[in-house]
């Protein structure tokens, strides 16, 4: 069984790499500059474009600018040129970004409102002075803590 299952599973890799090789498409790369196929394929030329191909084989000095050009679009979509154009992507993906943001906030705003707890009291100005007061009282920590830094003789912080 086990080696049944190899076979066929051997098999479906050489036929995806068999197919692979065959259907190549064609692709405007900066960093892949000639495809190994053409834009247009032969198949679908048309009778002009044939004719165009028949001179390609011959003296480029006797094809025109105008052909040249032809034969050009024949091989490739996009000049350089054309691929280095900028696109204004990056408008959509900064209007995302701060769509997606705005979004985020809202939320949060939404559950800092409605949902979640109010503060605890210990969370007061008040509250956390009058803990500070008795940590100073009781001599908290006296070594290295908040008690080493009071002046019990002056009754105010140390300098």
């Amino acid at each position: 069984m086990a080696a049944n299952l190899l076979r066929l599973s051997s098999r479906r890799v050489v036929g995806t790499l068999a197919r692979r090789e065959m259907s190549a498409a064609y692709v405007d790369r900066l960093d892949y500059p000639a495809p190994p196929v053409r834009y247009v394929e032969d198949a679908s030329l048309t009778d002009e474009s044939k004719a165009l191909r028949e001179k390609e084989r011959g003296d480029w000095s006797s094809l025109s600018a105008e052909e040249k050009k032809a034969l050009y679009r024949l091989s490739f979509n996009k000049s350089f040129a054309e691929m280095n154009t900028s696109t204004g992507e990056w408008k959509y993906i900064i209007g995302g970004t701060c769509l997606g943001l705005a979004f985020a906030f809202l939320i949060y705003g939404f559950q800092k409102q409605f949902i979640s707890p109010p503060l605890p009291p210990s969370m007061t100005s008040e509250w956390q002075e009058a803990q500070l007061k008795y940590n100073i009282k009781i001599r908290n920590n006296p070594v290295t803590g908040l008690a080493s830094e009071w002046d019990y003789q002056k009754n105010d912080w140390k300098k």
